[in-house]
């Protein structure tokens, strides 16, 4: 039986310690070959004016748009000032700080851009954060041009306890307390299903490995 979901936190990832620790980790992932990068490029997200919610350290974003066409741009929408700071610090060491927009705010309340003005969105382990996913994936469908694409990826509940050692196995304590309260407070697959289907974003799929979930489509219209 799945364990009943525990929600996290809902001010993102602050403290200079903590920061720099998330950062390790997630370097260490992208090093790895194992930050979404390939499945983002593989649905056509590969050019234009493109949003990133919740993009922590930034590697992900950044991998992507070194990869992307050379007028694309990238946006970072972030909740923590602390972690806002680490991603432009990263996004100077690429290269690609002239290419990338950062602003501070909070996705459950309004995506802080005019209707209709991304090419894609995307966004990775920060879903089980949101107070309102279904706040979140309306503001989405609202941002994007018509036929936009979007990625939401995050961890699931129902990970496998041996799953769950191997991904914070190389971690530090901290970081592996916080990837097991995240994966609590992550949803189910028939929890998302359920969630997509009471907002505006119509097209989509889901798929399932043992890792997490992730959901993918375009805007209808």
């Amino acid at each position: 039986m799945t364990r009943p979901r525990k929600p996290e936190t809902f001010r993102g990832i602050v403290g200079e310690s903590i920061v720099r620790d998330y950062d390790e980790m997630q370097k260490g992932l992208r090093d790895r070959g194992l930050l979404e990068t390939k499945e983002i490029i593989g649905l056509g997200i590969t050019k234009g004016n493109v949003l990133e919610i919740g993009p922590g350290p930034g590697y992900l974003g950044l991998e992507w748009l070194k990869r992307a066409g050379a007028s694309s741009r990238l946006f970072w929408l972030e909740i923590s000032e602390d972690m806002k700071r680490l991603a432009e610090e990263n996004a100077e060491k690429y290269g690609l700080r002239d290419r990338v927009g950062t602003t501070i705010g909070d996705a459950t309340k309004k995506i802080p851009f005019d209707d209709g003005y991304f090419d894609a969105v995307f966004t990775t382990g920060s879903m089980h954060e949101w107070s309102n996913p279904v706040t979140v994936f309306n503001e989405i469908e609202r941002v994007l041009k018509p036929n936009g694409i979007f990625y939401i990826g995050d961890l699931k509940r129902n990970t496998s306890p041996l799953i769950a050692f191997m991904m914070g196995m190389k971690a530090k304590k901290v970081m592996k307390e916080g990837l097991r309260s995240s994966i609590d407070a992550a949803y189910t697959k028939a929890e998302l299903i359920a969630l997509l289907q009471q907002s505006n974003l119509k097209d989509f799929t889901i798929q399932e490995n043992p890792f997490g979930l992730s959901v993918q489509g375009k805007k209808i219209g």
